[in-house]
């Protein structure tokens, strides 16, 4: 899978700006990511560390199921999506906007 295909894009949320200015020890913020659902943690600490520059501590992944929603008078699924939370090292930070 190509890098490009792997990260489909940052997440931001309230949240995940919170984790992502929290420092502790040798471990710098963690970063929220939408992934393809075919990747593994491999894959994606590889992408990350090859498009933004920074040295990836840990990675969690988590999936992430449809839920029904009612469409005038069908039922509908929303998207499965996978969602994957990056640790990046005390040295390393990544400009989302």
């Amino acid at each position: 899978m190509d890098l490009y295909h792997v990260v489909i894009r940052p997440l931001v949320t309230e949240k995940s700006t919170h984790q992502a200015s929290q420092h502790s020890g040798d471990r710098g913020g963690a970063y929220s990511f939408e992934v393809h659902p075919d990747a593994n943690k491999a894959q994606i600490k590889d992408a990350i560390q090859k498009l933004y520059r920074v040295k990836v501590l840990d990675v969690r992944t988590s999936n992430k199921q449809g839920k029904l929603r009612r469409y005038r008078w069908r039922y509908g699924r929303t998207r499965q999506t996978k969602k994957a939370v990056v640790v990046v090292d005390r040295d390393s930070h990544i400009d989302l906007f």
